[in-house]
């Protein structure tokens, strides 16, 4: 006869096998947030259906997570200024697997023909920095790929740079960008494939990988003379942080947490019975 004492030891070891099987499948509830930070990445989860690419009021952008980050006025080249309209702008992402859309959401308190608001991505494996790729102190020059947009163009516009005076607009575009103004803010959704057949010029996302990411935004208001507030490179800048195209759900840590909780159930039921005839002898 087994004692009593015995068998619940051996029942508790195995029900935190069980749990020790959960936590390490993911499927604990809680732990895939723990620890994520909204102020330095951008989360694109991966929905099912039409991407909200021409829409920035849409409901679905409700199901992304927004990230905000601050903006401050450009000081890497001579043309610059030294208070911007915009002081942060808040993102959220959507992909479905094969596009992605990225809405960028600020408050500006007119609506101008002249707005207009871009996002940057690193190219390639070196490491630019987010001042057109212009090398650093430290930092390796470009490339770097831009996606604009203009209020008074409506369209979106695919751009390079390798530095400070290298700007320039690709041969193929496959940016697509629209903006919708509100009540003082701004609602700017970028458009493109995840992927392209131009490597060298285009970032390419990859479910599951993270990328270093920018932010840039002109008030197109004009001064008291009629000059633009904000142009060229007098404007509002963010530093580079990070994006992430969220990978297709993967399951099979459910699977073996449900197999290894099926096990732990069946090895109590067998003590159990052997505890039963133990004490019914």
């Amino acid at each position: 006869m087994i004692p009593a004492n015995q068998i619940r030891q051996w029942v508790n070891g195995v029900g935190a096998v069980a749990v020790t099987a959960l936590i390490l499948s993911g499927a604990a509830p809680g732990l895939a947030e723990e620890g994520e930070s909204e102020s330095v990445s951008v989360s694109a989860p991966m929905v099912k259906g039409t991407l909200p690419v021409d829409d920035p009021n849409a409901a679905i952008w409700s199901t992304a997570k927004p990230a905000k980050f601050p903006m401050s006025p450009q000081v890497h080249w001579p043309n610059r200024i030294l208070e911007t309209t915009v002081k942060d702008v808040s993102v959220r992402a959507l992909h479905d697997g094969t596009q992605v859309a990225v809405l960028l959401e600020y408050a500006d308190p007119t609506e101008d023909p002249d707005d207009a608001a871009a996002i940057e991505f690193m190219v390639g494996d070196k490491k630019a920095h987010f001042a057109h790729g212009q090398p650093m102190s430290q930092v390796e020059g470009g490339p770097v790929n831009i996606w604009f947009w203009k209020n008074k163009d409506k369209k979106g516009v695919d751009m390079n740079a390798m530095g400070f005076g290298t700007l320039k607009v690709q041969t193929h575009q496959d940016v697509k960008a629209t903006g919708a103004f509100s009540n003082g803010t701004w609602k700017v959704v970028f458009t493109r494939p995840l992927a392209t057949e131009h490597a060298d010029e285009d970032t390419q996302l990859v479910p599951g990988g993270f990328i270093n990411i920018a932010f840039a935004v002109w008030d197109g208001r004009k001064d008291g003379s009629g000059d633009l507030v904000e142009k060229g490179s007098q404007k509002a800048v963010s530093s580079w942080w990070y994006f992430r195209a969220e990978a297709p759900p993967d399951y099979s840590g459910y699977y073996y947490a449900a197999f290894a909780a099926a096990l732990a159930l069946g090895f109590q039921f067998v003590l159990i019975r052997k505890l039963k005839k133990g004490q019914a002898a």
